[in-house]
């Protein structure tokens, strides 16, 4: 007979979930941790990380049929044949764009954490205090100084590696040595510097990959491979970190194809007594019980099961009571920047294959600087390279000739890529169809959202800086470019269930309970009340560990 009760529930095997379930367990708690989708076996389960092209069918190529399957996932670079186990069956799990929405989802054991861009950068006082400040949306509870030390604890767990460049919109951590620039970057980057009196700088990247072994993990090896799942543990994931970690406690059970249909929520108590789950591949129904639930299964998936729960008592689900559920979505805009091509290092060359590229900090609308006509900002991201063999020649297109030539590398380039911030405008919303169904019969989400002139006024900076700072730079023939962006393509969707000081225009507390049910908590990208300009999963790491460290001292207490 399956065990129905534990001390703590955590729903989601992400980034967000393998914290929750790492912290908890190591503090003492019996832990369930469900997934909705596979289990994924660290390294077992990586079946093309060690592979070269011509080893797989299509040479990691797009086919036919895999675009006619993935008609989300096409629209990207996403879609690849490589990787495609982790991600999302689409004809499964559909979803309703009432506005075009890219939403690129992992259902399976470490979910996402597999595959994100390992990005990892802490906010400031400056993102904190910004709504505050600005009077938008809701204030948050918290502010640098209440985090700080958790980013200082996930930071030495995960293995960040970076530099320190005491800035104060982009706060330093406890890094790991830094990558290094290549040669044309070093470059860019002391012109960049000197040009602008150093208020601009390009960095190396803050990235999740060891660049020393750490723990029982290996320092990265310079495949850039990370999208396949890396077999060295060298970058952080649920898998090679956080549950291996759990697991070794003896205190987790994990539960893959399972889920979650409702909090289940006891209106005496106003808690939640445990979690619904259907079995995804019996569609059997089970109820399991637990003091606290996590519920960290990516920010609009939390959201849909708070929008199922104790709809008895509130028709908008648990949580609704303050009318912030499923309201002030964001992601990050890009897709804007600017490149061009560098004269001479010819003799030059990379070194291995660097999963990381540079980062510019953000520079506009900071304390004393120039006033623009938007509000917030934005970092870059990019690197240089030498142009490999795809690059087209056009005086050669067949034979000999063009072999020859290809035997050598083509010129560098550099180019960088905006992140601009977006506001958290209350009518970027989602909510429940339920019309449409997915394989289980559960009513599947409709997602509302787009950007606003403070976004676009933002793009047309982020396009004409970038181009600014590589002309300045020496950079020849440089393009501005703004290739479009979509909502959702920045892969970073925040926001339908925000953290705030009062329960009247807020979801979620300082520390990340569900006003409405105290022992129930939300740590992924739905607790979010702003987005900053900078990757966000950091922070999600960081909420969640400080987020588990005061549920166990509030059960001790008696409090939950």
């Amino acid at each position: 007979m399956e065990n129905q009760n534990y001390d703590a529930i955590v729903v989601g095997s992400g980034i967000s979930g393998g914290w929750a379930a790492k912290e908890l367990t190591e503090k003492g708690l019996k832990v369930l941790l469900l997934e909705r989708g596979r289990n994924v076996e660290h390294i077992s389960d990586y079946p093309n990380a060690l592979k070269a092209p011509w080893e797989v069918p299509h040479r990691g190529k797009v086919t036919r049929q895999q675009r006619s399957d993935h008609p989300v996932l096409r629209r990207d670079y996403t879609l690849n044949e490589l990787n495609l186990d982790f991600w999302v069956n689409e004809a499964e799990c559909p979803y309703v764009e009432e506005k075009p929405f890219d939403w690129f989802r992992g259902y399976h054991v470490g979910g996402r954490s597999l595959t994100w861009g390992r990005q990892s950068y802490r906010w400031s006082d400056l993102d904190f205090g910004a709504n505050a400040k600005e009077g938008i949306g809701t204030d948050w509870p918290i502010r640098y100084q209440d985090i700080a030390p958790w980013y200082d604890y996930v930071e030495t767990h995960a293995g960040i590696s970076g530099s320190l460049e005491g800035l104060p919109q982009l706060p330093d951590g406890k890094f790991l040595p830094p990558m290094e620039l290549n040669c044309v970057e070093k470059d860019v980057a002391a012109h960049i510097k000197k040009h602008f009196n150093d208020s601009r700088r390009m960095i190396i990247g803050r990235v999740a990959n060891l660049t020393q072994p750490h723990a029982s993990r290996v320092n990265c090896q310079f495949r850039n491979k990370c999208w396949l799942g890396c077999p060295f543990g060298a970058y952080f994931s649920t898998q090679s970190s956080t549950l291996p970690m759990a697991v070794k406690t003896g205190n987790l059970t994990l539960r893959p194809f399972s889920i979650v249909t409702r909090v289940v929520y006891d209106k005496d108590s106003k808690k939640a007594r445990g979690v619904e789950v259907i079995d995804a591949e019996t569609s059997q129904s089970y109820e399991f019980k637990a003091k606290i639930v996590f519920l960290c299964a990516s920010a609009f998936n939390s959201t849909w099961m708070l929008m199922n729960s104790a709809t008895d008592i509130w028709p908008g689900g648990l949580g609704s009571s303050s009318g912030e559920l499923v309201h002030n979505v964001m992601d990050h805009h890009f897709r804007c920047g600017a490149s061009g091509r560098v004269e001479g290092y010819e003799d030059k060359y990379v070194y291995g294959r660097r999963p990381n590229g540079i980062y510019i900090p953000r520079f506009r609308n900071l304390p004393g600087g120039e006033a623009r006509d938007y509000t917030r900002g934005f970092g870059y991201q990019g690197g240089a390279s030498r142009q490999g063999w795809t690059r087209e020649i056009a005086e050669l297109g067949i034979g000999a000739p063009l072999k020859e030539a290809l035997r050598e590398p083509g010129s560098w380039t550099i180019g960088v890529t905006g992140f601009g911030e977006i506001l958290p405008y209350h009518d970027n919303c989602i909510r429940l169809n339920r019309e449409k169904r997915d394989k289980w019969g559960l009513p599947v989400l409709a997602i509302n959202c787009d950007i606003r002139d403070n976004e676009k006024k933002m793009r047309r900076d982020m396009m004409n800086d970038a181009a600014e700072m590589l002309t300045a730079a020496g950079v020849k023939d440089v393009k501005p470019t703004d290739s479009g962006y979509t909502f959702g393509m920045g892969i970073h969707e925040m926001g339908t269930a925000r953290m705030g000081r009062d329960p009247k225009v807020s979801v979620l507390n300082e520390h990340n309970q569900v006003w409405d049910a105290k022992n129930v908590f939300v740590t992924d990208g739905a607790c979010m009340a702003s987005a900053a300009c900078v990757n966000p999963s950091l922070t999600y790491m960081a909420l969640t560990a400080r987020a588990a460290d005061f549920a166990v001292a509030e059960l001790k207490t008696g409090n939950l």
